[in-house]
């Protein structure tokens, strides 16, 4: 039975064609931004997930800035104290030298004098950002660098140091008016040879020098020991940051080609969709001919 206030075929039709305009349009959404999970109302579990791990990646990239930042203090104090072992191994020579009982020691003490003075530049040049690890009163005793971010099994966060011991490797205490005192080279930089400087003056000053090379020779390790650390922190964390991505990327990302083969397939069903409405639309011009 036909009736001319209710068309049951273009009802069907319509009904049809809303259902694939929704998912044509949703298709198309997915293909345009490449997400499956865009917003909560797509999949709120997931994108939760999504979202959270962004956040920590975020995080975690600013971490590795700040390792960054971190790995240049650690180069900078390593290069003074490399330095500083390479000036304090010329006056230990120096003192050699002036072992021989017709040395000039007063000559030889003009060079001390010069190296002394290289001692107290580096001390003073080994600054970054404000912050020299080589002067102990420029510096607090412990400095940390940040070498981490963590998401704990409880959901807090927190952020990872790596320390560092100013205090007991510092070369100096303080640098007054370009001449540094006190640290590992205070007794170094008290060595003064004079004509009247017996054997046994040069043999005190020799185990003095020995004394600070071993210490700064645990400092050399200690800064060498912090840059690993950091170099392999900065490794991890690179890895971590891809493997979130790739993470976030499985849980949210669209898959393109299965979205446009869908896309290609949705748009052929429209279009006959549309046809067919035509054809229930038109019956209802099929009765007007009954009454011709």
């Amino acid at each position: 039975m036909s009736s001319i206030n209710f068309n049951k075929n273009a009802t069907a039709a319509l009904s049809t064609l809303r259902d694939i305009n929704n998912s044509l349009s949703k298709t198309q959404d997915r293909v345009s931004t490449g997400y499956k999970v865009g917003s909560a109302s797509d999949g709120a579990a997931y994108w939760s997930i999504a979202t959270t791990m962004r956040s920590d990646n975020k995080a975690l990239g600013a971490a590795q800035d700040a390792l960054g930042v971190g790995a240049a203090k650690v180069d900078t104090a390593y290069a003074a104290m490399e330095s500083s072992i390479d000036v304090v191994n010329e006056i230990k020579a120096k003192l050699v030298t002036a072992s021989e009982s017709s040395a000039d020691k007063d000559q030889i003490q003009l060079e001390i004098g010069k190296l002394q003075e290289q001692l107290s530049a580096i001390g003073q040049a080994a600054s970054f950002n404000g912050e020299n690890w080589m002067v102990a009163s420029a510096s607090a005793s412990n400095t940390t660098v940040v070498d981490g971010f963590v998401r704990n099994d409880d959901g807090t966060v927190k952020i990872t140091t790596a320390e560092y011991k100013v205090s007991s490797y510092a070369i100096f205490e303080s640098v007054t008016d370009g001449v540094g005192t006190g640290g590992l080279l205070g007794s170094v930089m008290a060595i003064k040879l004079t004509s009247a400087s017996t054997s046994g003056d040069i043999s005190a000053y020799l185990d003095q020098v020995e004394t600070a090379l071993s210490e700064m020779t645990k400092g050399g390790a200690a800064l060498g020991a912090l840059s690993t650390r950091i170099d392999l922190q900065d490794d991890f964390a690179s890895k971590l940051s891809d493997a979130i991505e790739s993470g976030v990327s499985g849980l949210v990302d669209a898959n393109m080609e299965e979205e446009s083969a869908k896309l290609s397939a949705l748009q052929t069903q429209q279009q006959l969709a549309i046809q067919s409405l035509s054809i229930a639309n038109s019956s209802s011009q099929n009765i007007l001919a009954l009454f011709q």
